[in-house]
């Protein structure tokens, strides 16, 4: 019997747990952590850094208003937006400005001199305390409206200061003036001033070089994109330059540099990015076994290189090769 149950234990076949490598997805996919290190060795990386190339500020932009001449009699010149939302909050504006304008210098004087006069009237009996009330109402009501267009006024001057224009640039604009609207961004504005000038391409003439000047930076800074419009005046006599028209403009953010040096920016490899729903992303390797999903914000690819303007700093680990089945780990897909 002994030697049976020997036997027996010997022949046993002994099982021995496998180690479940199947990879974490945390906090909705920005998180990605592998069990088995040896599966997140996979995927190369390098550290990010500024030293790989050199490169002025280039930006998309749009060419948003155009100045033309108005007909004979006209007060201001034409300006063709292209936004039609900017369009109508401009045409609201001016018909806000010349209703103050009425109400202010006209029908607010004239209820004041009406009720002065039925005062004086009253005084003197000669007309009843129902009519100095209407008086008083007719004055109140024309103050209430005056109170009213200033409130849209300032509503339509808010939204057109949003899309990068100033109404009051707006109406002294010269005929045969462009506007260029492009974003830049919030980590390079402390480099760009007003007055600086910059250097425009379009696509419509690709062969030409277009000069402009930066007329204004807005107040707002985007809360999720964290870029902030900027206002380029262009000359444009001959009209050639049409509302609509995408434009490449440079800057040059160290003109104080004189031997041809310019500043270096943090970039990247065109294979460590992807894009998901118009937004970008790269994959921080945190730890030996886990990488986190970081959104960035890019600007122009030179050779197999990306700009990045936020979202990463020197030293930090991205993976540049595996890249698409940790976008597939952190989208699902």
């Amino acid at each position: 019997m002994f030697l049976i149950l020997i036997f027996s234990c010997k022949n046993k076949e002994i099982k021995i747990p496998k180690k479940d490598t199947t990879p974490l997805i945390i906090n909705n996919g920005e998180t990605i952590s592998f069990p088995d290190i040896d599966n997140a060795s996979i995927f190369k990386t390098e550290n990010v850094d500024s030293n790989h190339i050199t490169t002025d500020l280039t930006v998309l932009g749009k060419v948003a208003a155009t100045v033309l001449p108005s007909g004979q009699g006209a007060s201001q010149n034409i300006i063709l937006f292209d936004n039609p939302e900017l369009a109508g909050n401009y045409m609201q504006l001016i018909q806000h400005q010349l209703s103050i304008s009425q109400i202010q210098n006209i029908n607010i004087k004239q209820k004041q001199l009406e009720l002065e006069r039925t005062k004086n009237l009253h005084l003197h009996g000669a007309t009843t305390g129902q009519d100095l009330m209407n008086a008083e109402t007719a004055l109140s009501m024309e103050q209430t409206n005056l109170a009213f267009e200033k409130t849209a006024l300032i509503e339509h001057e808010t939204k057109l200061k949003s899309g990068g224009f100033n109404p009051e640039v707006l109406r002294k604009a010269k005929v045969g003036t462009a506007f260029i609207i492009c974003d830049i961004p919030e980590n390079q504005i402390n480099k760009i001033k007003e007055d600086q000038s910059c250097s425009i391409t379009f696509s419509a003439f690709p062969n030409e070089s277009f000069t402009g000047k930066i007329d204004a930076i807005a107040d707002i800074v985007d809360p999720i994109t964290r870029m902030i419009k900027m206002r380029i005046s262009i000359t444009n006599i001959t009209n050639k330059l049409k509302s609509g028209m995408f434009a490449n403009v440079s800057f040059d953010l160290n003109p104080q540099i004189s031997d041809g040096q310019k500043q270096d920016f943090i970039n990247i490899s065109k294979a460590s990015l992807v894009t998901v729903q118009g937004k970008h992303y790269v994959f921080m390797k945190k730890s030996a076994n886990n990488f986190e999903r970081r959104e960035i914000q890019i600007g122009q690819q030179i050779g197999d290189r990306l700009i990045v303007y936020n979202g990463l700093k020197n030293g930090e680990e991205i993976a540049i090769d595996g890249v698409m089945q940790l976008k597939g780990l952190s989208f699902g897909y």
